[in-house]
Order: structure tokens, then sequence, then C-alpha cells
């Protein structure tokens, strides 16, 4: 008989009272001599799958090893429940364990975990409600985001090297990566590392972004977006930042700033109402154990247009507010998450688009304003989360984006292919980059960051 995912019987009415076959991990289990409940779980849904062991086809060595943990594979009738907290149950008529877990030592008894005990057994934290919860949202998050590019015309998927030789963002936060001897490396005369001698013979690093790479694409399909892994080596502690995390960056040929940010609301509210319209039952599960204002925070995103305004606005307003910032407020600063917060949670009541930067304080592909002084940035700014997504109109004039990348000392050397893309056929074209775990954080109400994550990497950390 072929295995009934669990999921799949709570919206099956037409097999009750028919064989069902069904397999998973106990999650709980009680009784009397006479009959005993086990609920059992196979990952595939928030609710659990209640057996019927009845006592007198079952002997108590049969159920010994069917403690928390353990996994089991169980045949039996599909009949509906006559207790509370759920429609159907199996009345079990064969079991069979597949494997045992010792309840002396098997880490995730029926108790309260605290999500720092759980990080430390992030091998395991998939089999608890909230985990498996997070990993099925972001799942569904990860098909939403190929489903929208695919659904619209001339959008096309595009792979960027993980390996770089170049660091898009200017920040030098990059993880080398060598196949030189770390301890003895060959070096000049200088005494530098000869790279030389290096597997890639110059050199190279993780990725901080796929967005050089992708502009190429954008250049010559039209349209594409990437989604893939980042590395950041940031020494940053705190619950919004990862070291590895994914990020979905779109670049599209003859969009303008405008342009860019018709799609990135319109992207990520298709996202939201995704989950809204799939995730049901786990939303609901962090609505009631973790946010009790999510799913209204949800459908507010999706029902309101975001408001768009400058920089500059940005600041005289939190200037004007009389709060007390951490960081104080001045135009030129980089806006912090207080900051970003403050202008979406209690000014506008809404998602945010700022746009208008100055050009200090962004990257040196973006393009300038006439007034020379800012630049066509835009950041989508969302309630609990500050910013989730951050974009641009990229410069198109060779000579301007030449004398920036002067001005902030960058090597020529490693340019000299994204500077064809303005000498060959340049056009205006735009892009952005979303932070797929903060979009996560967002939908699922979880509050750390390393818990959107299956194994999360971040100073100090890469266990598992």
């Amino acid at each position: 008989m072929k295995r009934n995912v669990i999921a799949s019987l709570f919206t099956s009415p037409e097999l009750i009272g028919q064989e069902v076959d069904v397999m998973g991990w106990v999650r709980t289990r009680r009784g009397n001599k006479h009959v005993q409940f086990v609920a059992l779980n196979d990952g595939s849904t928030i609710k659990n799958l209640q057996i019927v062991f009845d006592m007198s086809e079952f002997t108590d060595q049969d159920l010994k090893p069917v403690t928390t943990g353990s996994a089991i594979h169980v045949k039996g009738i599909l009949v509906e429940s006559m207790g509370k907290g759920q429609s159907v149950e199996v009345q079990a008529k064969s079991l069979e364990v597949f494997g045992s877990a010792d309840p002396e030592t098997y880490p995730l008894q029926k108790k309260g975990h605290t999500l720092e005990f759980l990080r430390e057994k992030a091998h395991l934290r998939p089999r608890t409600a909230t985990f498996g919860a997070v990993l099925r949202v972001r799942s569904a998050l990860a098909f939403a985001i190929h489903e929208f590019f695919n659904r619209r015309k001339g959008y096309y998927y595009l792979n960027t090297p993980l390996i770089t030789a170049s660091d898009c963002e200017g920040a030098g936060a990059m993880f080398q990566v060598t196949t030189l001897d770390i301890s003895n490396p060959p070096r000049l005369e200088d005494g530098s590392v000869d790279y030389s001698a290096d597997f890639f013979g110059k050199p190279t690093a993780l990725t901080v972004s796929g967005q050089l790479e992708g502009e190429l694409g954008a250049t010559a399909l039209g349209g594409i977006y990437t989604f893939g892994p980042t590395f950041r080596a940031e020494n940053s502690n705190t619950p919004r930042h990862l070291s590895e995390f994914w990020m979905v960056e779109p670049e599209v040929a003859f969009f303008d700033i405008t342009d860019d940010m018709d799609l990135a609301e319109e992207f990520i509210k298709y996202c939201v109402q995704y989950a809204l319209d799939n995730c049901k039952d786990d939303l609901e599960f962090f609505n009631e154990h973790y946010d009790k204002e999510l799913l209204d925070r949800l459908k507010f995103v999706v029902e309101n247009d975001f408001k768009r305004l400058t920089y500059t606005e940005g600041i005289e307003i939190l200037k004007a507010s009389g709060k007390k910032f951490e960081f104080p407020v001045e135009w030129g600063t980089d806006l912090q998450s207080e900051h970003e917060r403050y202008l979406v949670e209690q000014h506008f009541k809404r998602p945010v688009i700022l746009t208008d930067y100055p050009k200090e304080i962004k990257a040196f592909y973006m393009k300038l304003n006439d007034d020379n002084r800012t630049v066509r940035a835009m950041d989508v700014l969302f309630p609990q989360i500050g910013e989730i997504i951050g974009g641009s109109e990229r410069e198109a004039d060779y000579d301007k984006l030449l004398g920036r990348i002067e001005e902030l000392n960058i090597p020529m050397k490693d340019m000299w292919w994204y500077l064809d893309t303005r000498r060959f056929g340049t056009v205006p074209h735009a892009g952005f980059g979303l932070g797929f775990e903060r979009l996560v954080l967002f939908v699922t109400g979880m509050t750390n960051i390393r818990d959107v994550i299956p194994f999360p990497r971040t100073p100090n950390n890469a266990e598992f």
C-alpha cells in the first residue's frame, strides 16, 4: 500500500472508513491499560494525527518502543474522531517500529523548550511544531518567488556565481576562497601572498551579491532574477543578520526607479498573499503562539498601498518627532532599524518606500540624481523588520559610472567587464535585492533570523 501523507487525511473525507497507511514520528503517547493514544506527525502539517491502539489487539511489549521521537509505521482504519482537537483518527490494525528514541537521552521531550536551546539542537529542531511550520512556510515562499516571475513574460531565472573576484557592495566583508596552504602560503619578493599559485590564479571570495552579474543577464534577456545563497563576513551578532543567507535579486532592462518600486511592491505583496492562501494552518499556529497580531499585519500589508517619500522627507519627519533615538538623526546618516520602524509603525502605520538617498551611503552603481548629492535608490521598510528590500536604478552612463568607481578607488582590473555593459548598448535598468530570511521572518512573526533558516551561520557558529 502506498503511504498516505498525514496532511492529506484531514482533507480527504472519501477515505473515512478505509484502510490507510501512515508513517511518522511520535510526538506524544498517553492512555490506559485498555487504550493508548499516539500523536503522530510526518512533517506535512502542523496537525498531529491521533492513532488509537486498542490494547485488546496489542500488547504492552508491542508499544514499549513507541516513545516520543520514535519513528513508526501504522496501518489502520481512518474514522471520524469523537474527541476534541482532531476531525479524524486512525484505529490501528498493525504496528512497525522503524527507529526507537531513548526517553532518557532524546532531547525533545514534550515540554517547553526555549528557542535558544533549540538552536543548539538544530539537527533535531525541524521535528518540533514551531520549526516544522517555519520550514513549510519557507518552502512555500520559495515557490511563490519562482511563480511570481514565471507568471510574468520576460523574466528568466539566472544562476550567478558563488565564487567571485569582485566585491559588489564595496564593503570588503567577504569570505576568502583559496586552495593555498594558509599556514605557509607562497609569497612574492615583497612578502605578499602569491595568488598566481592559487586555484583561480587570483584572490577570490564567496559572493556578497549576484547583482553585478545579474545586470549582465538583464542587458541581454530583458528581465532576470537570481535566487541563491550569499555570504557576508560581518562580525554582527544581531537578530537581523546572518553570515550565510539567501537573496532574491531581479534586474530589469528599460526600468527606471518608479518601475523598480512598482515591481518591489507587487512582488512582496504577492509572496505574502501566497503564504496567507497556502499556509493557513501554520500561520494560525504562529498567530496563536508567537504573535497575536501576525495575521492582521500580513493582511494589512497586502491590502494597503505602500507610502513613498524621499530620504530627505523621512529625515525631517524623524527630527520633528521629538523621539529620543539611540542613534542620532541627521541628513547624510544611514538610517538604523529604529528609525525605519518609527516611520512604518508609528508615523505612517503602513509599509514605506524611501527614495533618493545621499550618494555617500549607497553603492557606486546607483544612478546619480541631477543634484549630484543623491542617488535613485529605494528601500522598502516593513513593520517589525525595518528594511526588507533595497534597490535602485543603476547608473547607465559610462562616464558617470567610471567617475564613481575612481572616486571610491575600486580596482579597475576587477570592473572592466561591468563597464563594458555601458560601452556597448547601454540602457536604463534597475533592480533590487530581497533578503529571503527577512521575508520569512516577517511572514512567520518569529523575532530572530537564526530561527528561519535550517542551519544558521553566524560569528563563531558553523555547527551541523
